[in-house]
């Protein structure tokens, strides 16, 4: 199981700000948000490629290498890419060795892969290639945005010309060929970047500030960790639960963040945003995207937090101890979403309870955060146990 150390280390990248030595926006710089963004462009460039990308090794070496980077804090760039070069099996070796008491608690094998991804060049070759340009372009998107601001700053034509050649060597793979050639797909990753400037808890004064983008990542990565602790849980299961944590908010780039007491506030309502949300993706979402692709982006968002199959052509509302008996089969596509839900609760304790730990708090947050620990204080679903997740952020004094 996922321990308490992996979990603060994730948000620690929420307090790691990019460009920090250049003029930027003061929203959605961070760290944890620009390994967000990057799954994306991975997921994109991966559906670009086409049937050659082994999805369960695309998400796991893109988990691996936001907990190596997270460990590595904010080394700049160059200097990351020079110390890489000159000593990067050292520096491999050393950031397992870190991760390894943490790691090696997650259940399924997960850090003899990590070790793998990192010790074995032909391990997921295809993989790290996509990987590897979604870096470089995140990073480019992130530069269009801080350029005008900084066209004074001392060499920042120099940081132009690196990005320039970062992006050329990353035409290795067909699928970056096409992805660069559609203005379509360039839009929706720029439409999808807005989560990145959407605060979480926007009524609510909070350390750290976390946004949307951010959020996805992190639910995504507790749904993957977790669907690990169940019993040889599938590929398709492990990959579903994952792309719906990612894309589970992905409505919040056309209509921005409706929190639940609004939702919840007058019966129906909920349901009335569901379908203004659907109109939304419909209208300006989809034909952004190959028509090949809306039946999967529909069952990460749309109803995500039920739990489902597919049955030939249907697709079948089911609960996550149904799949764990009788669907828990590549040929089913199960997705677990009351697990992802849970662990969408889980952010949002873990983000009130840090900010509670700094001394920051509100009303709001502090009732959220009484709400959330009551609610799951003894909950296992699908099997799982998350009443002791919960509890690592239980006060002393609660």
């Amino acid at each position: 199981m996922i321990t308490k150390n992996l979990i603060a280390l994730i948000y620690e990248t929420a307090s790691i700000q990019r460009w920090n030595d250049h003029i930027r926006p003061w929203t959605g710089f961070t760290e944890l948000d620009k390994q967000a963004h990057k799954m994306f462009f991975a997921y994109v460039l991966s559906m670009c490629e086409g049937d050659g990308v082994d999805m369960l090794k695309l998400i796991e070496g893109g988990i691996f290498e936001f907990f190596h980077r997270s460990i590595l804090t904010d080394i700049k760039p160059p200097i990351y890419h020079r110390l890489m070069s000159q000593k990067g099996t050292q520096i491999d070796e050393w950031v397992l060795d870190v991760l390894r008491e943490d790691m090696e608690k997650i259940g399924g094998g997960f850090y003899e892969r990590m070790c793998r991804y990192y010790t074995d060049k032909d391990y997921a070759g295809l993989e790290k290639q996509i990987l590897k340009a979604s870096n470089y372009l995140t990073s480019n998107w992130e530069f269009q945005i801080i350029y005008p601001l900084n066209t004074k700053t001392f060499g920042i034509e120099q940081v132009k010309q690196d990005m320039l050649e970062e992006l050329a060597l990353s035409d290795t793979f067909k699928g970056y060929s096409y992805y660069m050639g559609s203005p379509y797909l360039q839009e929706f990753l720029s439409l999808i970047g807005k989560l990145r400037y959407q605060q979480r808890w926007a009524k609510a004064v909070r350390l750290p500030e976390t946004f949307v983008m951010g959020h996805m990542l992190v639910v995504a990565i507790l749904s993957y960790f977790c669907t690990l602790e169940l019993d040889s849980p599938c590929s398709e299961r492990l990959c579903n639960n994952f792309m719906c944590g990612l894309f589970h908010d992905l409505a919040e780039s056309l209509t921005r963040d409706i929190v639940s007491p609004v939702k919840s506030s007058v019966k129906g309502l909920g349901s009335i945003i569901s379908g203004i949300e659907a109109e939304q993706m419909n209208k300006t979402i989809y034909p952004l995207l190959p028509k090949s692709w809306h039946e999967k982006i529909r069952y990460y968002t749309e109803n995500e937090f039920l739990s489902k199959i597919k049955n030939g052509q249907n697709t079948e509302t089911v609960t996550s101890e149904l799949i764990n008996e009788h669907y828990n089969d590549d040929a089913f596509s199960p997705l677990d979403g009351e697990i992802v839900r849970v662990c969408d609760h889980l952010s949002a304790c873990i983000e009130a309870y840090m900010s509670i730990s700094y001394g920051v708090r509100s009303e709001q947050i502090v009732s959220g955060y009484t709400s959330l620990m009551e609610r799951y204080e003894n909950k296992i679903t699908g099997g799982i146990n998350f009443g002791e997740l919960f509890r690592y952020f239980k006060f002393s004094e609660a």
